[in-house]
């Protein structure tokens, strides 16, 4: 994986940015649209909440690009935190295990 000090964009500051303010839409517009709740749709925007699969694939259908596009921005949000916040300190490497046990 890369190592990069700066995190990746919120994919809902992405979809806020790039797709709702954009296109000259609002929240509720685009909630609607979608099928899910301006609080919902809120909270992604804001970064207090993530894209789901199933929402990938209405905003996929909303705005005409891939499932994918949204899920990877999704993820490689979600890794490069998960990178930052799991202590590998104290993980027993298993790998290691084998090549011990067959010397």
């Amino acid at each position: 994986m890369l190592k990069r000090e700066l995190p990746p964009v919120h994919p809902g500051e992405i979809l806020r940015e790039e797709y709702i303010i954009e296109r000259n839409l609002t929240i509720t517009e685009v909630a609607s649209g979608l099928g899910i709740s301006r609080t919902n749709l809120s909270a992604i925007v804001n970064g207090h909440s993530g894209i789901s699969p199933e929402l990938s694939v209405k905003l996929s259908e909303a705005f005409g690009n891939s499932t994918q596009f949204w899920i990877n921005l999704q993820k490689n949000y979600d890794m490069w935190h998960a990178e930052k916040n799991v202590d590998r300190t104290s993980i027993r490497h298993f790998w290691n295990d084998h090549d011990l046990q067959s010397a």
